[in-house]
């Protein structure tokens, strides 16, 4: 799993990359084949935002979240992208259910 992170204003520390990675590892037993994610973590004013971008094969799931604490952000933008990977997947396994049983 290739995972790139992008701090924008705002310094890296390994405390963020730390959590980002363990996040993001976490989804990767849901998907198939290569994964890769794209982390851009800024500040603006007193919003901190985190945007993610995870690729796997054709899949693509991207979230974006602002809040006044960089984990928040990075928790609530998690929360998004498996919700999307559960939705996909749950699209995925009715798709082949209908192809299998002839109604």
């Amino acid at each position: 799993m290739k995972i790139s992170i992008t701090f924008r204003n705002l310094e890296s520390t390994e405390a963020l990359k730390t959590h980002i990675n363990d996040k993001v590892s976490r989804v990767r037993k849901y998907l198939q084949g290569p994964v890769e994610a794209q982390a851009v973590l800024s500040v603006e004013k007193y919003l901190h935002a985190c945007d993610l971008t995870i690729s796997a094969g054709s899949l693509v799931f991207k979230g974006r979240e602002e809040t006044e604490d960089m984990y928040t952000s990075i928790d609530k933008v998690m929360d998004k992208i498996e919700k999307q990977i559960r939705k996909s997947k749950g699209r995925a396994r009715n798709n082949r259910n209908a192809v299998e049983e002839p109604s």
